[in-house]
């Protein structure tokens, strides 16, 4: 048969994260690659607690539930984000497979093909595939350690009227920036005054190693004020499990309904009996504690694999170490190609993902992303030895 694909398949790329990670499954080659939690620290017999406390409330947990979500999570979540002055009600609130479902819900009840969304350089690939799908045209704010760079956001708004603002202030992914306040309220102040949406995405917040420092949300800043401009999303995957596959998004009501109604025509309702196992959980584990247990964890290890870099001693070699999240952006040689590096590296037995494909526009080819949360200290240290090996055969090759 002759396959008559829709056009939303031109352009789009696959997920060269997604492509790693089959790469490295059920081999032998230690990956730097994908944002995956660690294993050990997942909090299996709380996890295995609340969901008997699911199946034991009788046969109504195997039903069909409310595309909105489960009300009783939904209570508890408010109670959460109260707690980061982000203050709504349920009705504010959907639940989501994931926070990527809330990218992409949003995307289609709001952008329509050759509408206009700024991203930070560099940024989430698989927003930037979410928002091609759509036919959006992207361009990149230039963007350095303290977020987007104000003028040049102005100066584009100017530009391109867009429609929309894809953010990840806390923590991003792939650079992992923490925006200043500044930056955070410039960008509320800017968008704002143009009634330019903006979407805040916030998977890695919670994961934050100086538990002194604030980080306050765009949208706690007063998204939700004055018409509210600002629709926050983030997601369980990184502080419980990824396998639950939930998140959340809150924002005006309005928006939020509309986001619901294209949620019944997706999947009528994300896992109800992931979302009461997450409700019993919240209600009978101290998942703060956990937090600070694996802030603690990651905060280790990323220190660790920023000494074996250094150690490395490559040439020009460039990274910050980052003040929360799950990732090192690395800034390698302006002569060197990640991606041609990256073949080299799997032959030796590691993996990393290229930096070029987080760019929306005007890709930097001599840029890598390493995960530091998912491998423990044996590995990183022979991780990081075969991508010393790699890089002496790069050099050698070149």
């Amino acid at each position: 048969m002759k396959y008559r694909f829709s056009k939303s398949l031109e352009g789009f790329s696959s997920s060269a994260v997604r492509e790693i990670l089959k790469l490295t499954q059920g081999s032998s080659i230690i990956s730097f690659a994908g944002g995956l939690p660690a294993e050990e620290f997942f909090p299996l017999d709380a996890v295995s607690d609340a969901f008997k406390r699911v199946i034991e409330g009788g046969k109504s947990a195997l039903q069909y539930g409310l595309t909105e979500g489960y009300k009783p999570l939904r209570e508890s979540l408010c109670k959460r984000m109260a707690a980061k002055n982000m203050h709504v009600t349920p009705d504010e609130m959907l639940l989501t497979t994931g926070s990527q479902q809330a990218i992409d819900l949003l995307t289609r009840v709001y952008i329509d093909e050759g509408d206009v969304i700024l991203v930070e350089s560099p940024t989430y690939l698989a927003a930037i595939q979410v928002f091609q799908a759509k036919g959006a045209k992207i361009y990149s704010v230039d963007s350095d350690n303290d977020g987007m760079i104000l003028e040049d956001l102005s100066a584009k708004i100017k530009q391109y009227n867009p429609k929309m603002v894809y953010v990840i202030p806390t923590f991003s992914n792939p650079a992992g920036r923490a925006w200043s306040l500044e930056r955070r309220q410039g960008l509320l102040d800017i968008c704002r005054g143009a009634d330019v949406l903006i979407l805040e995405d916030d998977p890695y917040g919670e994961i934050q190693f100086d538990e002194n420092e604030s980080y306050p949300t765009v949208f706690s800043l007063g998204g939700k004020a004055e018409g509210g401009n600002v629709v926050y999303t983030s997601t369980f995957s990184k502080t419980v499990a990824p396998a639950f596959r939930s998140g959340w998004v809150i924002g005006d009501e309005t928006i939020i309904r509309q986001i619901a109604r294209f949620k019944q025509s997706a999947d009528l309702h994300s896992s109800t009996i992931d979302q009461q196992t997450l409700y019993h959980l919240l209600e009978n584990f101290d998942l703060d504690a956990h937090i600070s247990l694996i802030r603690e964890q990651y905060h280790d290890r990323m220190k660790f694999m920023s000494g074996l870099l250094a150690e490395l001693n490559w040439p020009g070699l460039k990274w910050e170490e980052p003040k929360g999240g799950m990732f090192i952006w690395v800034e390698l040689p302006e002569h060197i190609r990640a991606e041609d590096l990256l073949k080299i590296a799997v032959k030796e037995g590691v993996a990393f993902v290229p930096g070029s494909t987080f760019f929306a526009e005007n890709p930097q080819y001599n840029t890598m992303r390493l995960n530091y949360t998912h491998t423990d200290r044996a590995n990183t240290i022979l991780g990081m030895q075969k991508l010393g090996k790699a890089m002496e055969s790069y050099l050698q090759n070149a």
